[in-house]
């Protein structure tokens, strides 16, 4: 049985980066599509009878 390979520091670095980076673009996708949402519906909204 072969013993598990200790992954080293500057792959778990590169790893902990990409992750990073994925979360950062995700947040700002999501962000982006709120913005175009809110601007797409406000003028509806506003508009509706009560």
């Amino acid at each position: 049985m072969k013993r598990p390979v200790r992954e080293d520091d500057t792959f778990a670095r590169a790893r902990r980066g990409r992750n990073i980076a994925i979360a950062v673009g995700l947040v700002l996708f999501v962000a982006l599509v709120y913005v175009v949402t809110v601007i797409k519906m406000g003028a509806n909204v506003l508009d509706r009878a009560l």
